[in-house]
């Protein structure tokens, strides 16, 4: 073993051995010969000894920042911002452009309401042919009557959503129309805080955690109109489909899960209990559950969305995003949720990812001419 891998090993050696126990423990010899297994390593006893010192010193510092109590909310000291010095962004923004929904009509069965686009749905509730309490209130029942089958809701907020939804319906009846997100139900992965219910992370030692706040993308729909039905399952801390209530299921085989970690709003959307869902992603839990369930998911880029509210995975890697049925259903909500709360120190994008890349670009670059 050379001088330079020691002190690698031997931090190795403290985080084996205080995880083994209390920090309060005494380091013995005899924890530093257990984790030389572990690890696949073989020291002298003299060498042992010699560590001691070090490991005791090591396990007391942990035990001082341990003792420091630290919210999941705070940000560690990590600033991802890949702007020139100098560099300005235009500070006009476009209205998108959406489809025509005027073809839209209600069907013979109201139930296949479930499976329309958020488009049409829009339409239906602008022209006064659906209410939004009619609408939310059967995204409710097809919850009490498939979540059986699926595991995909930790908690329904019929009476936040009820009332949400006659507030939408009453400024419809006065002439006042938020936009095309007005009364239109939605759900959330369960790792978003919301006042009045809990925000369980779908992990066992927090599933009574309440947290008084809503996070900032559900504030944001709330503004636009949209109905907030539900809290919808995760795999436990962001990992998986499984959670602390089952195994969430893929509505298209239900032998088999909806994969991860956004399992609850992939399943619910696929199965038309909701509209559209807002999930997160740190590797994946977007972009998998939404292959395996079959329906659309938009990973944003890292800082496009404000992760305010939302619980911490990977600081440096999680992202929120729309899961739907079309891809301009995606840009729809999209088009809502993105920008900065004012309070987040992520890098807040909010132009058109190619616009964003030129003018960089432009910024830049130099131009080398060799003259021969």
């Amino acid at each position: 073993m050379n001088i330079k891998e020691k002190p690698l090993l031997v931090a190795l050696l403290v985080l084996l051995i205080i995880n083994r126990g209390t920090l309060s423990q005494t380091v013995e010899k005899e924890n530093i010969s257990s984790a030389e297994k572990i690890i696949g390593l073989d020291f002298t006893d003299a060498e042992r000894d010699s560590m001691l010192g070090f490991l005791t010193e090591q396990v007391s510092n942990y035990k001082k920042i341990r003792d420091v109590e630290l919210n999941n909310n705070i940000l560690p000291a990590i600033v991802f911002n890949p702007i020139p010095i100098g560099f300005n962004f235009p500070k006009n923004k476009k209205p998108p452009h959406f489809s025509d929904y005027s073809y839209t009509k209600i069907p013979n069965d109201k139930t296949d309401l479930a499976f329309y686009s958020i488009g049409e749905l829009a339409e239906l509730i602008r022209t006064k042919k659906i209410t939004s309490t009619e609408l939310t209130k059967l995204c409710i029942q097809r919850f009490k009557k498939y979540d059986p089958i699926l595991h995909c809701v930790i908690t329904i907020t019929e009476e936040r959503a009820l009332k949400q939804a006659k507030l939408m319906d009453e400024e419809i009846k006065a002439g006042m129309y938020r936009g095309i997100l007005h009364g239109i139900p939605f759900g959330v992965k369960d790792l978003l805080a919301t006042k009045d219910y809990k925000t369980t992370w779908g992990s066992v030692p927090f599933k009574d955690q309440m947290i008084d706040e809503d996070a900032t993308v559900i504030k944001k729909l709330e503004e636009a109109g949209a109905v907030l039905v539900s809290k919808l399952t995760m795999g436990e801390l962001a990992w998986g489909d499984v959670w602390f209530g089952g195994k969430t299921r893929n509505p298209w085989d239900t032998a088999n899960g909806s994969s991860g970690s956004s399992a609850g709003p992939a399943s619910a959307v696929s199965a038309g209990l909701i509209p559209f869902a807002i999930g997160t992603e740190t590797w994946g839990s977007i972009v998998s559950p939404s292959t395996v369930c079959g329906v659309t998911g938009l990973r944003p880029t890292y800082g496009r969305v404000s992760r305010t509210g939302a619980m911490a995975l990977s600081w440096s890697m999680d992202k929120i995003g729309p899961i739907c049925r079309t891809a301009e259903d995606l840009a729809i909500v999209f088009n809502t949720i993105i920008g900065s709360d004012g309070t987040s120190t992520q890098l807040l994008v909010q132009m058109e990812p190619i616009k964003l890349f030129t003018m960089l670009l432009l910024h830049t670059i130099k131009i080398l001419i060799l003259k021969i």
